[in-house]
């Protein structure tokens, strides 16, 4: 196909002057074959980046450290990639995914450690001991898998955690044991519990915060 410049030239074969080869070049140039050719925005945005890292590579550094500079550039500008796709491009249904329910012992509980012993110190003010031993159990059963120590996964029993939570701290074995039988006389035979159960209970809260684990064991069993 002949362009309407070079058809002008075979129809007209004198030279034009300068105002004809303006007026010819704006009528060729108003062709939509022309705006249809034009870089799109992101043929504009990845032209500038080609550009500019062929600069980096091509940066004249005296003493002859121009390929280690490009080197280092290159590393900076990967580095900078693989950043922005960890953080960005992560799958968004994960990001979405609501956050499992927290339960303790067959309840949802969310609370922390610091929430339930606070909400314990109420009960036992109140003298409602039963509430007060079960809150606090749940708070030093949080309190360790808050630390990362003995876990509290759904299903797992008092009784099953007592005995995780006693292999990590040997010498609160039995009273871990005691304690987690005095949630359960409260919590399911309703049993009443007492200001001494509750007592001895936050005192062993106490000395578990203050402990060292001997050994970090999670508890999956149940029973």
């Amino acid at each position: 196909m002949i362009s309407g410049v070079a058809r002008m030239l075979v129809a007209t074969p004198v030279t034009p002057d300068g105002d004809e080869a303006r007026e010819w070049a704006e009528r060729e140039l108003s062709n939509p074959v022309y705006a249809e050719a034009e870089p799109t925005a992101f043929d504009r945005i990845a032209r500038a980046i080609g550009e500019f890292l062929g600069r980096l590579f091509s940066t004249d550094v005296s003493g002859g450290l121009g390929s280690t500079f490009a080197l280092v550039a290159a590393i900076a500008v990967a580095a900078l990639i693989i950043v922005a796709v960890l953080v960005w491009g992560l799958p968004r249904a994960r990001r979405r995914a609501a956050a499992p329910v927290a339960t303790l012992f067959g309840d949802s509980d969310e609370r922390s450690a610091d929430d339930l012993r606070r909400a314990a110190a109420s009960a036992a003010a109140a003298g409602d001991w039963d509430e007060a031993l079960i809150l606090r159990f749940r708070a030093l059963a949080r309190g360790l898998a808050e630390r990362g120590v003995v876990s509290t996964p759904p299903g797992a029993t008092v009784h099953a955690f007592a005995r995780s939570a006693g292999r990590v701290f040997p010498s609160s074995a039995a009273d871990l044991e005691a304690g987690a039988s005095a949630f359960d006389d409260v919590r399911y035979l309703r049993r009443p519990g007492s200001r001494g159960d509750y007592e001895q209970l936050s005192r062993l809260d106490e000395q578990l915060i203050a402990a060292r684990p001997a050994t970090p064991v999670r508890t999956g069993m149940s029973g």
